[in-house]
């Protein structure tokens, strides 16, 4: 993604406060290790000095040098690694924290950006720090069944509530693993207060956690991005575009919301079919039903997202409602469980 110096200058002050923080944890550590275990400050030094010696050694020509080194460096490193396990630490508690271990917080793995550098290109431009900080409590870790009813049964299938939002919890969970497999999108529906949000930022969680990068709309902020390159051509929108179209995971909430019209359908093909074409996944949520959907935004939408996403349609009392009469003491619940 093209940014512009001020933003590249700003990641990359991230990346430099990382590794000086990293580097203060790492000595802070050190410090506190070489006061019980003397000796492991001077395995530190015994490795430095022969690294040096037997350096010169082979720019001298000596060509049993490199061969000498790597049998003085395995014996050193075999007795700290004792003193380490004695201690209570692996070997790793003697290397900076990385935040990323792939580009050890570089931001650049083999000259290529690392992905936590796209992911932190994404986060500049579109602003998505706020669902991260979302994320933290909208997880599967915190997913709940017990909002959904046991008793209440869904039309299409006769399945209870609960029986549904279980089999879209594992249709998610299938997502996941198969996500650098195979190519798949989602189209979550159902009415207001169903989940849907949660369930996507469950997912989000997941594939944020492993090293992918992922970008969070509402369908209004998505057609103002879209807005912005359409009418004002500047290489900013332009690369910010790329980055819709490329992104891991796009993930569209409260499709319908946004006010409808030729443009923002003509768009939202546009960007649908594109990352179609590049095999990138969607996942997409809405209140709107499926007639609704075909009414609003042509059949030729219509047909991409039927064809090509997997339907999941969810059944609840809205959620939110639930909580709030919980939050009131009006409904005495038994605690959730999952």
């Amino acid at each position: 993604m093209a940014l512009s110096n001020l933003q590249y200058d700003e990641i990359q002050r991230q990346y430099d406060a990382r590794q000086l923080h990293n580097q203060h944890i790492l000595q802070k550590r050190k410090q506190q290790l070489y006061l019980q275990y003397p000796r492991l400050k001077e395995l530190e030094t015994l490795i430095a000095s022969a690294s040096v010696h037997f350096g010169k050694l082979l720019l001298d020509g000596d060509e049993q040098a490199l061969a000498q080194l790597k049998q003085v460096l395995a014996h050193y490193r075999i007795e700290r690694s004792n003193l380490l396990s004695q201690a209570g630490f692996s070997e790793q508690y003697l290397e900076p924290p990385y935040t990323c271990p792939d580009c050890k917080d570089t931001g650049y793995i083999d000259g290529k950006r690392c992905h936590c550098f796209e992911q932190a290109a994404i986060d500049l431009v579109y602003t998505q720090s706020n669902i991260k900080s979302i994320l933290k409590e909208e997880n599967f870790t915190n997913y709940s069944f017990a909002y959904y009813s046991e008793t209440k049964k869904n039309d299409t299938n006769g399945l209870s509530y609960r029986e549904t939002a279980k089999d879209a919890v594992k249709e998610s969970l299938l997502f996941l693993k198969e996500f650098d497999k195979e190519f798949h999108n989602l189209f979550l529906y159902g009415d207001t207060g169903t989940g849907k949000t949660f369930l996507s930022h469950c997912i989000a969680k997941e594939l944020l956690d492993t090293g992918h990068s992922v970008i969070y709309f509402t369908a209004f902020q998505l057609f103002e991005v879209l807005e912005k390159h359409k009418f004002e051509k500047d290489r900013e929108a332009a690369s910010s575009m790329q980055h819709i179209f490329d992104c891991d995971l796009l993930i569209i909430d409260d499709l319908g919301t946004e006010l409808s019209n030729a443009f923002t359908v003509s768009q939202l093909f546009l960007c649908l079919n594109e990352r179609m074409l590049r095999k990138k996944s969607t996942i997409i949520s809405t209140n709107l039903g499926i007639d609704q959907l075909s009414i609003i935004y042509s059949e030729r939408i219509f047909s991409r997202i039927t064809s090509s996403y997997t339907m999941i349609k969810l059944f609840c009392d809205d959620i939110r409602l639930q909580k709030r009469k919980l939050s009131n003491g009006s409904d005495q619940s038994a605690p959730l469980q999952n």
